[in-house]
């Protein structure tokens, strides 16, 4: 046959060849996003977790592009072989990380081993592919079709991932169902190729070895994430659940529940009344004719059932971007309880969206704000406690209104803290620092902040029920130990986020 001409007979041999070259781009891309949203998740600073992700995954891949040159005989063998090898390593990748997480001190090694590893299989793919099919196309032909058909693949992974995988299967799922495609690609290449292989059936039992272990995983894939989860977390998990936003987690002991987002603690039932008290009160406490109250974040709903203990309230708008969030908190039982029903109550009008955003497209009014987000852990979060998203946040601030803020620990992580303060002030807001202590955290830091200068006067009287927070105890929260005292820090900007690396460099010295 003249190259470049497909024969009557051949037309549908040339479109399953190239939608093997789609699969086996939307496999490679699934494997470097599971790896980077894990590291993500577990490590924090998710540009700096897919930055090094990306880049050790292509120069693996470079690898293993000029690795491809060493192949001489039996490529069409080779190929099969290094399919079911990648559908192996890639297939399992996520489940090893989690056990390398929960079990080892060595879940970067690992990490960056398995990116390794998968990026130099993928990179001899597609050059040995083009080598079996260059014998049947015009060169340029073949070039120009594997690289669109490379590309689309890349593209529907890209959308897939966080829109279906994601949430429908989890991370270890994701990876293994794309691991049991890598290797029916392998398989059918099998037959697509039986013209250049000798002997088949070693490679077929080689296969179905392959299939039969990702199928086990995918049946054993709960039990495998729930025994890691078991030695990362130290109590009971009840609940774990993977949305397009984070991992969420719910565990159990006794009488205390603790939430956990990508493996950080948002609170224990046992004193989160603390914390949510005195996020709350001292503002709203010190604004008699507040009426509409706008929380964003706190989709546990746990701010908002301190909030409703205001009769005057009668309109408060809860935006948190996660609706798996929102709808935990909404319908299972004990956190329900917990919450008292406050995300049911009439008066509240639930919008998942980004906080960002919303503002930004909005321009209601609010006598009362209240930001609890999770800590700036990494990027995404860190562009919520910038200078930009305080602005937006003051034009919905009425005239004697005031905003409330989650500032992480003035001890623990004191540059971070005054950074937060410095970047309300750079925003245009008046700011009224203080602190408490939540055992199950420590020292924890909270900023009032005003659209005008104008004195903040301590409440005389606050709602009753409530469990630790006094009008006599208010007025000594606004005090600072010297070891809490304002340092130098930067501002926080959305082109540069130093708020983000201030919070890795003192809660990393923490954690050691």
């Amino acid at each position: 046959m003249e190259r470049g001409a497909w024969s009557v007979e051949e037309p549908s041999v040339a479109v399953a060849l190239f939608v093997t070259v789609l699969l086996i781009a939307a496999c490679g891309l699934v494997y470097e996003l599971v790896a980077g949203a894990l590291a993500s998740y577990l490590l924090g600073d998710s540009v700096t977790q897919f930055s090094t992700v990306i880049g050790t995954y292509l120069f693996a891949m470079g690898i293993g592009s000029w690795l491809s040159r060493f192949v001489g005989r039996g490529i069409a063998a080779r190929f099969v072989t290094i399919e079911l090898l990648v559908a192996l390593v890639g297939g399992f990748s996520s489940t090893l990380l989690f056990l390398a997480f929960a079990y080892t001190e060595a879940f970067r090694l690992t990490l960056y081993l398995l990116v390794g590893v998968v990026g130099v299989l993928v990179g001899l793919e597609v050059p040995l592919l083009m080598r079996i099919l260059r014998d049947r196309y015009d060169f340029r032909d073949v070039v120009s079709n594997v690289l669109t058909f490379d590309y689309l693949g890349a593209l529907g992974a890209s959308l897939l991932f966080p829109l279906v995988l994601v949430p429908r299967l989890g991370l270890v799922r994701a990876a293994l169902l794309f691991g049991v495609v890598n290797a029916l690609v392998a398989l059918w290449s099998t037959w697509l190729f039986r013209d250049r292989l000798g002997a088949r059936r070693s490679l077929w039992g080689a296969g179905a070895l392959v299939l039969v272990a990702l199928s086990l995983g995918m049946w054993r894939a709960g039990r495998i994430t729930a025994l890691a989860e078991s030695n990362m977390y130290a109590d009971d998990v009840i609940l774990a659940r993977d949305t397009r936003y984070q991992r969420i987690v719910l565990t159990a002991w006794k009488d205390d529940l603790r939430l956990f987002l990508n493996g950080h603690l948002q609170f224990s039932s046992r004193d989160e009344y603390r914390y949510h008290e005195a996020l709350v009160h001292p503002g709203l406490a010190a604004l008699p004719g507040a009426r509409r109250v706008l929380v964003l974040g706190g989709g546990d709903g746990l701010a908002v059932r301190e909030i409703l203990r205001y009769p005057g309230v009668h309109d408060v708008v809860l935006v948190d971007l996660d609706p798996e969030m929102t709808r935990l908190f909404s319908t299972h039982p004990r956190l329900v309880a917990l919450n008292g029903g406050s995300l049911r109550d009439p008066r509240v009008h639930v919008v998942n969206d980004d906080a960002f955003v919303w503002l930004a497209a909005h321009r209601d009014l609010f006598d009362f704000v209240v930001v609890d987000f999770p800590d700036p852990s990494n990027y995404a979060v860190g562009k919520l406690y910038t200078v930009a998203f305080y602005q937006l946040l003051a034009r919905h601030l009425s005239r004697d209104g005031l905003a409330v803020v989650q500032s992480t620990s003035p001890l623990f992580a004191r540059k971070s803290y005054w950074s937060i303060v410095a970047t309300l002030r750079e925003a245009g807001l008046a700011t009224h620092p203080y602190h408490l202590y939540v055992p199950s955290f420590g020292e924890w830091g909270f900023v009032l902040a005003a659209a005008r200068s104008a004195p903040y006067t301590f409440p005389d009287g606050l709602p009753a029920g409530l469990r630790y927070l006094t009008p006599r105890e208010v007025p000594q929260l606004f005090t600072f130990a010297t070891d809490m005292l304002p340092v130098p820090a930067r501002v926080n900007r959305l082109n540069d986020q130093a708020l983000v690396r201030y919070y890795d460099e003192e809660w990393s010295r923490i954690d050691r």
